[in-house]
């Protein structure tokens, strides 16, 4: 999707800034950006080599929020590490939820129910949308314009409507478990009138709005234009994936190449076919190609979910209760000697999952990019080991390559282009 704007010419390599940077370095200054500026959205610093008002080296330095994120799903179980991984692309928790228990599910062979595979999709695709709409808006806010970023960041409101409604929490969902949810939807049609005013009315204003004000407005896109460019050869071999990657040319989609939940062919075992989208890519890899990703984004999460709303399949969220490994529901709790037996093997720590004695890696294609994680387990009620693959982490190595070059005040344009979410980066 090419734009009409011609990218202004930075050939970084060629700068004058970059030559001779050691027998210079009596002309240069060093600037600490960070680690509390607003504009980093978060605990981020960077160490900044400048000539005047131009970048000459930027550094970022990261280990600020001690999480301890990984090490906490050696104690934590299958269940209750979900509200670990939430904290770390806070933006958009339910993905992270999602993507946790798809990687549990894949280690234990576990298919869920076609009910919870669409519910699971919608849910992703409100997260994506709630990821970008604070991403766009910020792109306008950290220029300067705050207009924008009221446009988008006040429709966010009414996803955390939707997340409370399911889960009875705002913020953190944490509704996924291992082969299920928490709880089934409290109220089915709530949850599709609630869905559908916000897919129909809500969220397309804001778009709208969004693109009215910046899409051809001469400050915003002399700002963003040829600033912070990274080519599809560069993005591969630095890894990076998701809008970043996508917005350089590279056209990698996990839910086309990995499919999952409903992206997948004959999700609900009766071959009904995948869900239908585009994937959005330009070939410019500056700011405003990672702008515009984001948006279509947006406008295809909308088109999946109104696919998804009026077809959610009945039957029980929860996949194999039989098989032990999913909790019962409360009536079986509460009215069952069986369903009471089952409740407390799942939940006391002497009892728990029998996990198989193996390694898995899975992942999804969360707002920014790959999220994987790789779960080790030595048969005990909880992993043996945990690792995240988070898409901040892998993409925010490439900033000190888009810096060099630009000009001091194209940090927070290009740094809010990556959408870096700090609790990604220290784990």
């Amino acid at each position: 999707m090419p734009y009409d704007l011609k990218p202004f010419d930075v050939d970084v390599e060629s700068t004058p800034y970059l030559d001779h940077r050691d027998t210079q370095s009596g002309d240069r200054w060093t600037l600490n950006f960070g680690p509390q500026h607003p504009s980093t959205h978060t605990t981020l610093r960077l160490v900044l080599e400048l000539d005047g008002e131009r970048v000459v080296r930027a550094v970022p330095h990261i280990g600020y929020l001690h999480s301890g994120f990984e090490k906490l799903g050696e104690v934590l179980d299958y269940n209750q590490y979900v509200t670990i991984v939430s904290r770390m692309d806070y933006l958009s928790p339910i993905c992270n939820d999602i993507a946790w228990h798809h990687a549990v599910e894949r280690l234990f062979g576990i298919d869920l129910t076609p009910r919870c595979k669409v519910v699971r999709t919608i849910l992703g695709e409100l997260g994506r949308l709630q990821n970008h709409l604070l991403c766009v808006g910020a792109a306008a806010i950290d220029l300067g314009a705050i207009t924008g970023f009221l446009y988008c960041f006040n429709q966010r409101e009414h996803i955390y409507d939707i997340m409370d409604f399911i889960a009875g929490q705002r913020f953190h969902p944490d509704w996924t478990r291992v082969g299920g949810a928490m709880m089934d939807l409290p109220d089915e049609q709530i949850f599709q009138t609630l869905v559908k005013k916000f897919i129909h009315e809500q969220v397309p204003l804001a778009i709208n709005d969004i693109e009215t004000l910046l899409n051809n407005n001469r400050i915003f896109r002399d700002r963003t234009v040829g600033i912070g460019t990274i080519s599809a050869e560069d993005a591969v071999a630095w890894s990076l994936s998701g809008p970043v990657a996508r917005a350089s040319g590279v056209r990698r989609d996990i839910r086309k190449d990995e499919p999952y939940l409903c992206f997948a062919d004959n999700w609900d075992g009766q071959g009904a076919r995948r869900i239908e989208f585009k994937v959005p890519v330009c070939d410019e890899g500056d700011v405003y190609a990672r702008y515009l990703v984001r948006l279509e984004e947006m406008k295809q999460s909308i088109s999946i979910i109104e696919q998804l709303i009026d077809a959610i399949p009945a039957g029980p969220m929860d996949a194999d209760v039989e098989g032990k490994m999913t909790q019962p529901d409360k009536s079986a709790v509460y009215g069952s000697i069986e369903g009471l037996i089952q409740h407390f093997e799942l939940i006391m720590t002497n009892r728990q999952w029998r996990a198989p004695i193996a390694e898995s890696y899975s992942c999804i294609e969360s707002p920014n990019g790959e999220l994987g994680f790789h779960v080790v387990s030595d048969g005990g009620p909880v992993p043996w080991r945990t690792a995240t693959r988070p898409p901040s982490f892998i993409n925010y190595q490439v900033f000190p390559k888009m810096m060099e070059g630009h000009l001091l005040a194209d940090i927070v344009a290009v740094l809010g282009s990556l959408n870096i979410i700090a609790a990604e980066l220290d784990r």
